[in-house]
């Protein structure tokens, strides 16, 4: 059952269900859920939970908890098609997010976590955090996710060989040899979106647990 305000007759009241929904076991008001939701959709490169609790007025577990819930909404992956199709282009791409620590005279920094991306030109984008990196660990998410109708485009990384070839055409730029596009062999879309992803983790959220970094993962695939 989806939230809604329903009209209570004994009572002569209005009333709303919240079971089945984000909104569950919650006293916090809609409206200030749907601003909530507002503020998040409409900030590209993320809206801190110290942001959204001065702006609604609410106190900053209340927004953190509302943040992490709305990102549950943002993830996609349960009803959305596949990426790409026939004509159409898919990036594939690696980043290394984290590892930054407050005092490096210190405190050794924290491991870097691995994200992978697939993101289809002119339409959206889906990124996982796994374990590492390897031919392995990708190739069930690239084979879910997209459609091998598609025209696949990555880096000189050996981890894509062997699935590119289950696509329409694999077309490759060499990155360590300081070749970034030739003719439409190139994963500029997919780093246009890591930067905006690590301009949001370091500058807005500034630290990001491993525990919930795919939720986070959602958030700037929904916004991309």
């Amino acid at each position: 059952m989806g939230p809604g305000w329903y009209w209570c007759t004994p009572c002569r009241r209005k009333f709303t269900v919240r079971v089945g929904s984000i909104f569950e076991r919650s006293h916090i008001p809609i409206h200030k859920w749907l601003l909530g939701f507002r503020l998040m959709a409409g900030s590209k490169k993320g809206f801190s939970a110290h942001q959204m609790h001065r702006t609604l007025k609410v106190d900053y577990k209340t927004a953190w908890f509302m943040e992490h819930r709305i990102r549950e909404c943002m993830d996609e992956s349960a009803t959305a098609s596949p990426l790409g199709g026939e004509d159409k282009f898919i990036e594939a791409d690696e980043t290394y997010v984290g590892g930054r620590a407050r005092n490096r005279a210190y405190k050794a920094p924290p491991p870097k976590k691995a994200v992978f991306s697939l993101v289809e030109r002119d339409g959206k984008a889906r990124s996982f955090h796994i374990a590492n990196v390897t031919a392995e660990t990708v190739r069930p998410v690239i084979v879910t996710v997209t459609s091998r109708k598609s025209h696949f485009r990555t880096d000189e990384s050996g981890i894509y060989w062997k699935v590119g070839e289950e696509f329409a055409t694999h077309r490759t730029v060499n990155h360590s040899a300081e070749e970034y596009v030739r003719g439409d062999a190139h994963t500029n879309t997919a780093e246009g979106m890591f930067s905006i992803l690590k301009r949001g983790i370091y500058g807005i959220y500034q630290h990001v647990s491993e525990a919930h970094l795919q939720k986070y993962l959602h958030e700037f695939g929904f916004s991309l």
